[in-house]
Order: structure tokens, then sequence, then C-alpha cells
């Protein structure tokens, strides 16, 4: 069964998408934190982290399924330029999806629900757009296809793929605690003084970006084995990409709302 899926159920786990909604909330101008606070006013959790994983939750109900395209790009040219008639038919991707419901949140004449309901796609797309094998160019579904050994200590290692070794295990080998994380990487400097030195703008960029990183030689292992080695030379590259999607989704609401 899960052969036939088109991309698997999360990016970055919960916590990574947590994480970005918590750092990017520190980063919203009045004006957005007051309309952001209104319009998740009845969320069992009102915050940008806590509707951060939403868009995963409802994906398999079926009101939802059509939305699975919208979490990942297939950028099919193998130099990681982004073509929308070619890599997002009729806007079945995560970069039409961020453009689409943006102007739907920015636009203040659209019913409330449907409102609510963009700015949660947007919190989690935006940081799909920045798990690098959310927008690779390769035939292997962004590395499910990929499978893994991980030399964990036990005596035969643990199966899995590559797509599970970004989602959760390079985040999780360092601290599996959301808030604690974000702590941490907004201690480092990044998210308070990045804006202005942050290239890119657009979600077709960003898609773009994750695109040439899944190139960068070692990300695929060859010999599709790992240890915990391969997770401390890449868990840098992984936090930099949250920082990045928590300035960028915080830019992008600060404009919208």
């Amino acid at each position: 069964m899960l052969a036939t899926q088109p991309m698997p159920a999360q990016a970055w786990s919960g916590e990574g998408h947590r994480i970005i909604g918590i750092l990017a909330a520190d980063m919203l101008d009045p004006e957005a934190k007051a309309a952001v606070a209104d319009l998740l006013s009845d969320e069992t959790d009102p915050t940008l982290g806590g509707v951060a994983s939403w868009a995963d939750e409802v994906r398999p109900e079926d009101a939802w399924k059509h939305t699975s395209p919208w979490h990942y790009v297939n950028i099919r040219d193998g130099e990681c330029h982004y073509a929308p008639a070619r890599d997002c038919a009729n806007g079945d991707c995560v970069i039409a999806a961020i453009n689409a419901q943006l102007k739907v949140l920015s636009d203040k004449q659209q019913p409330r629900q449907a409102r609510i309901e963009a700015l949660k796609f947007v919190v989690h797309f935006i940081g799909d757009v920045h798990q690098p094998l959310h927008a690779s160019g390769r035939a292997d579904r962004g590395g499910n296809d990929y499978q893994i050994n991980f030399r964990d200590g036990s005596e035969n290692g643990e199966g899995t793929n590559l797509h599970g070794i970004w989602d959760y295990r390079i985040l999780a080998s360092h601290e599996e605690d959301a808030q604690r994380y974000a702590n941490e990487l907004a201690t480092e400097g990044f998210a308070h003084n990045a804006r202005d030195r942050l290239p890119g703008n657009h979600a077709a960029q960003w898609a773009e970006e994750s695109c040439r990183i899944v190139e960068q030689p070692g990300l695929y292992p060859k010999g599709h084995v790992i240890d915990s080695n391969y997770l401390d030379q890449w868990r840098p590259l992984a936090q930099q990409r949250l920082r990045e999607a928590a300035v960028r989704l915080a830019e992008a609401l600060n404009k919208a709302l």
C-alpha cells in the first residue's frame, strides 16, 4: 500500500514543523500577530506551532485527499530549474499551493473559515518546501524508495529510507522537544537578524534551493548504509533550513496579514 502513495505522511515530522512555527511567531509584526491570534482563536493550540501539522493530519480524510500533491514538487529538468507547466500541472504542487493559499489568506473578503485553513496550509507548506527531499528531481518519491540501513548499534541495524532519515531522525537524534530545540536555534542569532541577508522571496526559489541541496555530494549515501556520523554531518544544514523556513514564513505572514 505504501508503494502506491506519492509522498510520505509528513515532512520534518510534527516536531520539525512545530519548531518552524515557534520561531516564525517571534518574528511577526504586531498587526500580523493580532491577525494570527484572531484566526486561530478557536484552535486547541492557537499558535503557529500548534497548527503546523494540521495539513498532514487532515490529508487522509476524503475531503482533503486532493491536497496530497500540494506537499511537494518534482523538478524534472535535471538542473533544478522549476517550470510550472512541466512540474506543477493544474497547480498541484507545493509551490502553487503556497502562492494560492497566501492569496486567500491576504484577502479579507474571503470567508473566515477559508482564511483559517489558508493560514494553516501556509504554515505547513512553507515548512515542506524547505525540506530538501520535498523538492527533488530524482525519480524515487523524494527518497522514499532509497532504502537505508541505519547502523544504530544493533546487530543488523535498522531498515528505513532516506526520506525518513531527513523527516525525523536527523532532528530527533539531537533534541526531540520542539520548544527547547526552537529556543536553541533562536539563541544562535539567526532568527532575529536574518531577514535583511536571507536570499529568496518566493516559493519557486525556495524549492530550487531544496532541489540543489539534494544533489550535494553525500546526501544520498553510497552503499545505502549510514550511522550517527551521517546525522551529525547533515544536521547543521537541516537546522539551517528550519531557520530559513521560519524567517520566510514570518515574512510571508507579515505581508499577507
